[in-house]
């Protein structure tokens, strides 16, 4: 079921406060008695877990209950690794779990451990399977349309019939599906899709294999554009095209606005990338976590509910996406704070940026 958006306003901000505020203020709060919250975060290898929800995760767990702890494991991509993580916060006895799944097939019979332990568990950007009790994400069609949509403008002409290659995510997470299905409904019919490739463990360097493959079975004038799942992803097809001597490139998408896409954006080698607002994400998760962990509902969190495989009207928020390009960098991430012009304008890049207007 689709339900309304996550629009952060005043009131909704209060409500989150004195939510996750009960029992805080009082002999000591709760946190005092061993208020614990697991963080499980899947990789590395994207850098938002690390550089971005991780820290803000931590940080708005500690501004909700001053005496809850945060403990904290990354599964490197690896699905069996995660488990042992998560049922060893279980076994331990933590408050409520954020889970990040690696694969939710493989983590489900964890889920359900937790639940018989009567831990809470927040799926966290992508939807685990098992009873979990809410979950936090950006609308992942929404990310694929948009980038579709970026795709046929950048292709401009060429989009009319021309030739894309699909580099999407990586199969085990049930992200990378809602992706590339938002993608394909902007994109059928418009384009003609040569060649799709899914991107194990969304590595730079087997997106890179993948449009190696694709240049060498297509040649170069064939492909216009390529629809990259995410940064990680967009940076292995451009070093593949750059490789091959592709001049020019082809628009190339991109998601989670990592600092170096940007820069390759206001250089021209990558059209766009989908800026996800994470601080959004992390403090809906931070505060659903919180209250569950108090023994509190999530009436006042939630926006909408959704199903997974196992699980029905799991409550949930789902929120908006903003494309990027070129011409929207100052609008977009440079006025919310998520980088400041000298971080995206090194010196090596400068006069691109006077270029675009990105000038402080």
């Amino acid at each position: 079921m689709r339900g309304r958006r996550w629009q952060v306003g005043a009131a909704v901000v209060a409500a989150v406060m004195a939510v996750a505020l009960v029992g805080c203020s009082e002999d000591g709060g709760e946190g005092a008695g061993g208020l614990t919250v697991g963080l499980l975060l899947p990789s590395r290898a994207v850098p938002r877990w690390e550089q971005s929800d991780r820290p803000m995760i931590e940080k708005r767990v500690k501004e909700l209950c001053s005496d809850c702890t945060v403990v904290y494991a990354n599964a490197e991509n690896d699905a069996a690794s995660q488990r042992q993580q998560m049922n060893s916060m279980i076994t331990k006895g933590v408050s409520a779990l954020i889970l990040d799944v690696v694969d939710p097939k493989a983590l489900r019979s964890s889920v359900r451990a937790a639940d018989r332990a009567g831990i809470p568990v927040i799926a966290y950007d992508r939807l685990a399977e098992g009873p979990i009790s809410g979950f936090v994400s950006f609308d992942g069609g929404q990310v694929g349309r948009l980038q579709g949509e970026a795709l046929l403008k950048g292709m401009g002409a060429r989009a009319d019939d021309g030739g894309v290659v699909m580099v999407n995510g990586d199969p085990s997470s049930p992200n990378a599906a809602w992706y590339e299905g938002g993608a394909r409904s902007v994109l059928r019919d418009k384009v003609r899709i040569l060649k799709s490739y899914d991107t194990l463990g969304w590595r730079t360097e087997n997106a890179h294999d993948h449009m190696s493959a694709a240049i060498s079975a297509l040649g170069t004038n064939q492909i216009d554009g390529v629809l990259a799942a995410n940064d990680s992803i967009a940076t292995g097809v451009i070093a593949a095209l750059k490789s091959a001597r592709v001049a020019p490139l082809p628009p190339v998408t991109g998601q989670d606005a990592d600092l170096p896409a940007v820069r390759r954006i206001v250089v021209g080698e990558q059209y766009m990338t989908v800026y996800k607002p994470f601080r959004q994400e992390t403090d809906a998760a931070a505060a659903m976590a919180v209250a569950l962990a108090r023994g509190n509902d999530l009436d006042v969190l939630v926006t909408t509910s959704v199903d997974s495989p196992t699980t029905k009207d799991v409550p949930a928020v789902l929120l908006d996406s903003v494309p990027v390009t070129a011409e929207t960098i100052g609008q977009t991430l440079v006025r919310d704070g998520v980088y400041t012009i000298d971080q995206i304008c090194t010196p090596k890049i400068r006069s691109a940026c006077a270029r675009i207007g990105l000038t402080r």
